[in-house]
């Protein structure tokens, strides 16, 4: 079943005013692809449950894999319906010990994980020791005649996305005053400028950057800050969380600029993922979603359904769900659902918020 089917057949028929941008997501064959991603929560399917041997119950995954993956999602994320759009497996975690499948690449994102500090487990230099080795050892297995591994040429010629920096923000912005917390945002940038050259010595060429969505919509936040109403934008989102969003898009964006211009025989594509779900958000009965700023999974009920002390796994302490298919933005307070997730991707397959507007499958032999 294609991408397309796929996503019309159980998500989209349940609220059928989201059909007309599925042809944006038409699906695009690829000869082979590897994928490496390396970021947090947002794209983890599975690595941080593998690693910690913690599984993440229902409803955890009861919408497509009707079980827990370890993605903190009731069903897919982005980066599995990027993979969908490739016709490709979705992408193994790192840490899966058990029938792992790193023919189309690997996952070394980690719920949790940040930018900063350096040398704490699942962090973005972690993940690239992780990828340094992983790169080692299967150039190793491939000189003594192993086959399904990944090869010297596969690695120049995959895609590395790269989606982190969303917890360092909300760390420091839960830490320090506004104006200290965008201070240190120069930092949280250099690490990811430092990844990024560290995968092109190890002769990586396309890179594909994810900048951060706005913190200010996130029902967990909304729910536990004190607010006014001049503290919140038109849609109801914490405008100073959105303002500290956009300085940390600002400086992502500039590095890739700056990128281009450094590593010139490389691809860097900055994607703006803020516009995106920003826009989902402002116009969510447009697209045909309800209770734009409501959890699907969580307690408390309206506006927000979300308790800091009742989450969504706690259905025994009473937290509720949301009716299976329901057209929801927000998960369980802090990651977007299913159909959240199909619509983010179709916008991304679309190149209207790609810097330069490159398809997802530029990287790959079209098939």
């Amino acid at each position: 079943m294609s991408f397309f089917q796929k996503v019309l057949s159980l998500v989209f028929l349940t609220f059928p005013a989201l059909v007309f941008f599925l042809p944006c997501v038409a699906s695009h064959g690829c000869r082979n692809p590897v994928i490496f991603n390396f970021g947090d929560s947002n794209s983890d399917t599975g690595g941080f449950a593998a690693a910690m041997g913690y599984g993440f119950g229902y409803p955890y995954g009861r919408s497509f894999f009707h079980r827990a993956t370890g993605r903190l999602c009731d069903g897919r994320l982005v980066i599995d319906f990027l993979c969908e759009n490739l016709k490709t497996n979705y992408l193994t975690p790192y840490l899966e010990s058990l029938g792992p499948d790193f023919t189309n690449g690997a996952n070394f994102a980690a719920g949790g994980a940040t930018t900063l500090p350096r040398n704490v487990l699942f962090n973005l230099n972690v993940q690239l020791l992780q990828f340094t080795r992983f790169h080692n050892h299967s150039l190793q297995l491939h000189s003594k005649g192993l086959k399904k591994v990944i090869r010297e040429k596969d690695f120049r010629k995959a895609l590395y996305t790269i989606d982190i920096g969303q917890f360092d923000l909300w760390v420091a912005l839960n830490s320090f005053s506004y104006a200290e917390a965008i201070k240190k945002i120069p930092s949280f940038i250099s690490e990811i400028r430092d990844a990024i050259l560290a995968i092109y010595r190890l002769g990586g060429r396309k890179f594909w950057i994810h900048n951060t969505g706005p913190l200010g919509c996130l029902p967990a936040e909304l729910a536990t800050r004190k607010t006014n109403i001049t503290d919140l934008d038109p849609y109801g989102c914490i405008k100073s969380l959105n303002e500290g969003a956009k300085a940390f898009n600002a400086k992502l964006n500039h590095l890739c600029q700056e990128l281009r211009i450094q590593i010139k025989d490389s691809t860097v594509v900055y994607v703006d993922i803020y516009s995106i779900k920003y826009n989902l958000i402002a116009n969510y009965t447009h697209y045909g979603f309800e209770n734009s700023l409501m959890v699907c999974c969580g307690y408390g009920g309206a506006p927000y359904n979300f308790d800091l002390y009742i989450k969504c796994r706690d259905i025994i302490k009473g937290a509720n769900l949301c009716e299976q298919g329901s057209p929801r933005i927000n998960w369980d307070g802090t990651h977007y659902s299913e159909p959240a997730n199909a619509f983010v991707a179709s916008e991304i397959l679309s190149t209207k918020y790609s810097t330069p507007p490159l398809k997802f499958n530029f990287f790959c032999n079209k098939s």
